[in-house]
């Protein structure tokens, strides 16, 4: 069949327009490769925000107004610090998710940053395909504590008198889905033994109650009870850590004890949105070491009992998967929902 000369030349437009298509798309994606490059290159090209998910004061906000003002000095751009609270964090870190991965938008989250994808049905993030891990700045293993007129003098004792008075004891937490509240379940779980938990609304709360003997049992992060430990009013039982605390020297820990599956901290993190490219993650960590190392951002973590860590990247990955792992097995055993 012989083609005419109408039909050929729309073949050959056909052709040409197939080619120049592809062409065409090869082009679009150099050119996004290319400002994606020239983007990294140029970093920090305007302010950078740093994202907390909780209200202003906790440890959190802390850190990451210490990040920003150190930060703002050795990126030559105005670092601030947004606060995002809600939803038990999951705002704060849902924005940050669905940020520009430009190295412009940072978050800094505590360790629910690892619990609420177990915790939450309907979890706004996925923590490994959402984020790239920069570092862990510091972390706080949990305390064990009672009240100081309570009869359990050591984990042991308070053991068998739980197990001796079937449904007579609580224990609190400063809120339901919080890692002491994880340890609380932990322990729970481990030792087979019936402790109902009582939720209060935040440290402080919870502090009260358990002082006043409402709830004389209770687990908290060590900076909540720290005061009322070495004060007298509070006995610390343990820490949920492999080792002592230098902050509560006269406090066991877990590992010591012979538990050593009772391991639970609360870390605070840095993180940046999936796809930031590896240059400006590079910069930004290489910045944090530098303020890691510093007198004042050591002086920061201890005075709210944090433990300074600053791992790499693929450090932290491996910490937040191993976070992951841990307390989304205690959610699912326990049947933990959040308040």
């Amino acid at each position: 069949m012989k083609i005419g000369h109408h039909q050929g030349a729309g073949l050959r437009a056909i052709h040409f327009y197939c080619h120049s298509g592809t062409l065409g798309m090869i082009l679009f994606g150099l050119l996004g490769f290319s400002t994606h490059f020239v983007s990294a290159q140029n970093f920090p090209s305007r302010p950078v925000r740093i994202v907390v998910p909780f209200s202003p004061g906790g440890a959190s906000d802390v850190i990451a107004r210490t990040l920003a003002l150190k930060l703002t000095d050795t990126l030559g751009q105005s670092v601030v610090v947004d606060n995002h609270p809600g939803a038990g964090g999951n705002i704060g870190i849902g924005f940050v998710a669905k940020a520009a991965p430009d190295g412009h938008t940072l978050l800094v989250s505590s360790s629910a940053f690892t619990v609420n994808p177990t915790l939450y049905a309907n979890s706004p993030y996925d923590a490994l395909k959402d984020f790239q891990m920069i570092t862990c700045v510091g972390s706080s293993p949990n305390v064990l504590a009672v009240q100081a007129a309570h009869p359990a003098k050591s984990v042991k004792e308070l053991i068998e008198l739980v197990r001796s008075q079937p449904s007579k004891h609580n224990y609190s937490s400063p809120g339901a889905g919080t890692t002491p509240h994880l340890s609380g379940e932990m322990f729970r779980l481990a030792f087979n033994i019936d402790l109902r938990h009582i939720p209060y609304g935040g440290a402080g709360p919870q502090l009260q109650s358990l002082i006043g003997g409402q709830v004389p049992i209770g687990f908290a992060s060590v900076p909540s009870f720290a005061p009322q430990i070495k004060a007298g009013a509070l006995r610390g039982l343990a820490v949920t850590a492999e080792k002592r605390m230098t902050l509560l020297p006269e406090v066991p820990s877990m590992g010591e004890l012979g538990f050593p599956t009772q391991k639970g901290d609360t870390f605070q993190g840095l993180f940046a949105p999936f796809n930031t490219a590896k240059s400006t993650i590079t910069r930004i960590h290489a910045d944090v070491m530098k303020i890691m190392a510093s007198q004042d951002m050591k002086d920061r973590l201890e005075a709210i009992a944090m433990l300074p860590v600053g791992n790499s990247p693929d450090e932290f990955t491996q910490q937040v998967k191993n976070d992951i792992t841990r307390w989304g097995k205690v959610v699912r055993d326990s049947g933990i929902k959040p308040d």
